[in-house]
């Protein structure tokens, strides 16, 4: 499906995506996760084509991703609500994207049905432009939107942020039924490990643009992995926190200790 080579991305001085080789297959369904700055939104930029990278290529069913725009018509995603038309309302919006992939009015209500739980009555029939929503509608706007052409490669960055508890429960079933039912392939960039480890039986690591591991995640087995190397960071930097704010008391208590000599040899 995706195959990623010796892809490159700086930033400056920064290294941002420094990948070889690597390569997603049709129906996986792939967790990216990372610090910040890891650079989990510079990699699903460089395969959506939204960057241009420094060195290599991204294809997808064997189409660079630079070169053609053929693989946009099965490719399904939602970044922020900058990909939304905020002057429509939620319905206008979806028989726009409907319009797009030659779907009918009715085939579109027909694919918002599964969603239903999902909108819970606070997305459809509100009389409203998409920008007067809530941040968590307007995710749930662009995540429908995303998915309602039936896409073979689907990429969501964050799909819990701004999702209530019951929301993001829904939307873990939704993406897990997908997957199965269209045998997509799925892609999670996301920070909350629990809800990737959860869903993902692949789940990427980054670490300063580099996958540095490549988990096979069976009945949760990759938390335990995961947990202990972003605690291992937490560790590290509150010793590096601590020897900082040591110092800058060592630096105070000289200064101090200086005055009072200075004061002393004055008397």
């Amino acid at each position: 499906m995706i195959r990623i080579n010796n892809l490159q991305k700086n930033f400056g001085t920064k290294k941002a995506v420094d990948i070889e080789n690597y390569t997603i297959g049709q129906g996986d369904m792939l967790g990216l996760v990372g610090n910040n700055g890891a650079g989990k939104t510079t990699l699903f930029r460089l395969i959506l084509d939204l960057l241009q990278a420094d060195r290599g290529n991204v294809t997808i069913n064997d189409i660079d991703v630079s070169k053609s725009e053929d693989w946009k018509n099965f490719t399904g995603a939602f970044i922020d609500d900058g990909f939304l038309i905020d002057y429509l309302t939620p319905e206008e919006y979806f028989y726009f994207i409907g319009k797009m992939y030659g779907l009918k009015k009715e085939e579109v209500d027909e694919r918002l049905l599964p969603f239903e739980r999902f909108m819970n009555g606070e997305v459809m029939g509100q009389k409203k432009f998409i920008r007067n929503y809530s941040a968590g509608n307007k995710q749930k706007i662009g995540i429908i939107s995303a998915m309602l052409h039936h896409p073979q490669l689907l990429i969501l960055d964050e799909p819990f942020n701004f999702l209530d508890p019951s929301s993001q429960s829904v939307i873990k079933h939704l993406l897990k039924r997908y997957n199965e039912e269209h045998g997509a392939t799925v892609i999670i960039p996301s920070h909350n490990l629990n809800h990737t480890v959860d869903v993902c039986p692949r789940i990427a690591l980054l670490e300063n643009g580099v996958i540095i591991r490549d988990i096979r995640n069976e009945n949760n087995s990759a938390e335990q992995e995961l947990e202990a190397y972003f605690n291992v960071g937490v560790e590290e930097e509150a010793v590096v926190e601590e020897t900082e704010v040591e110092a800058a008391v060592e630096e105070i208590t000289e200064k101090e200790d200086k005055t009072v000599e200075e004061k002393n040899s004055e008397a």
